[in-house]
């Protein structure tokens, strides 16, 4: 599907942001599959009438079965500053989980050292460091029971791959839908419920602090977290 005015949540001269679908790929990859900064790119280019086509730079990355917020720079100079505020983690990210088990502990912080098998595309956890590893932490607290699921909120400190998947298995809670992780059975539509949330940062150019919130998917499931 195209990228349309409804899927735009901030846009200015300098930046834009998405709410992501899942199941969009953010940058192309081995499936062909046109990925999301192609989309905003014929988006923009047809918006704004230019011919040449329009710059997109990508800052950051969302897992291809994620749905949320998601931010791209529309200059050169929006992009340089905002890759080293998330390199310095000067950007807030806040996510909501569904997992199918209660925590054990309604809130604290997880600490791991991952590592990525690029082949498998999966990512292991580790208690210790172990060689060619990265430390992954994040925070998170129970917010909701809705039937028999539990809604988290998570804010990863690091930005790490599939870290809020892994690490939120790693404590016996798979993300329901997330059967490569733990989770029982996949999703027919190819998502899973985690959704990112929340952005926080401050312009890149107008210096102005920056919240961008995402509203969750209309697909049957998500809607009865919505007021939580």
């Amino acid at each position: 599907m195209p990228i349309t005015d409804r899927d735009i949540l901030v846009e200015d001269n300098h930046l834009i942001a998405i709410n992501k679908r899942a199941g969009d790929i953010v940058q192309v990859d081995e499936t062909g599959d046109e990925p999301l900064d192609e989309q905003i790119k014929k988006y923009l280019a047809q918006k704004y009438n230019k011919p040449n086509g329009a710059f997109l730079g990508v800052v950051h990355r969302l897992d291809r079965p994620v749905s949320g917020v998601i931010l791209f720079a529309k200059t050169s100079k929006a992009l340089e500053r905002m890759n080293a505020a998330f390199k310095n983690r000067e950007v807030k990210k806040t996510y909501w989980a569904v997992v199918k088990n209660r925590p054990e502990n309604p809130e604290g912080k997880l600490v791991h050292w991952l590592i990525k098998n690029p082949k498998k595309n999966v990512v292991t956890h580790y208690k210790t460091e172990v060689p060619n590893s990265q430390r992954a932490e994040l925070s998170y607290r129970l917010i909701a029971q809705v039937g028999e699921f539990f809604l988290l909120e998570v804010d990863p400190l690091t930005g790490r791959s599939h870290q809020i998947r892994v690490q939120l298995s790693s404590m016996g809670c798979p993300i329901v839908g997330d059967n490569k992780y733990g989770y029982p059975r996949g999703s027919k539509k190819g998502s899973i419920c985690l959704h990112a949330r929340r952005l926080q940062f401050t312009h890149p150019v107008k210096k102005e602090p920056v919240n961008i919130f995402a509203k969750l998917p209309v697909d049957g499931f998500w809607e009865r977290f919505e007021n939580c």
